[in-house]
């Protein structure tokens, strides 16, 4: 293993979350009046932290989103989560490989620790991760393209930037890890394959992880 630390992403790389959250995104932004399609929220706001979608709407519209508007969002997506989600094909196999290994590993997400911990224990991928596996933008106060969560997640497991490896599948992620000095590898299942490009190596199946790894 040439790397010292894996750090996962965790929407749209552990757990398959990317279409429940962006779809009630959408909904929502649309119910208050800023029409947004599933598209336009993947495109704009896939991989980015709370505040950058606050940011984004009021340099297009001059308007701010309501107070409330990051807890009636997560109430929605929270149940919707319950209902709907489930893991990332294939990543449980890439994590059982991992611990076998002894290869050090952490998700590193621009969610906030709850939005994390109810994917794991959702989806049951909560037995992979305890927390001092779990870094959050809300520890550092500035998600991605910003490079300080993955630079944080690093200095916290004891291992230098340019020994670790991250696992992306949005742009802002990919931006990060590289402005971190990372490795990056891009998962293209949800993303075009024209806007992962500063990903060092792509691949469209976990199946295909474990091979990137070595």
């Amino acid at each position: 293993m040439r790397y010292e630390l894996v750090i996962f992403d965790n929407d749209g790389v552990l757990v398959d979350s990317e279409p429940i959250s962006n779809r009630h995104l959408a909904a929502y932004l649309t119910e208050l009046g800023h029409p947004t399609t599933y598209e336009e929220s993947i495109q704009d706001y896939m991989g980015s932290a709370m505040h950058r979608i606050h940011e984004l709407v009021f340099e297009r519209t001059g308007q701010r989103l309501p107070e409330d508007f990051d807890d009636v969002f997560h109430a929605r997506v929270f149940a919707a989560f319950e209902r709907e989600l489930k893991p990332v094909a294939g990543v449980e196999d890439v994590l059982e490989k991992l611990t076998e290994d002894g290869v050090p590993y952490c998700v590193a997400s621009s969610g906030s620790h709850e939005r994390i911990r109810v994917g794991h224990r959702t989806t049951g991928l909560d037995r992979w991760f305890d927390e001092g596996r779990i870094f959050s933008s809300q520890d550092v106060g500035r998600g991605k393209p910003a490079p300080d969560l993955f630079l944080h997640a690093a200095k916290e497991m004891g291992v230098a930037p340019e020994r670790c490896v991250v696992v992306e599948d949005s742009p802002l992620g990919v931006q990060a890890a590289v402005a971190a000095g990372m490795d990056v590898l891009g998962f293209t299942a949800m993303t075009p394959v024209e806007r992962l490009q500063g990903a060092g190596q792509l691949f469209g199946s976990m199946a295909d992880l474990g091979d990137l790894l070595v």
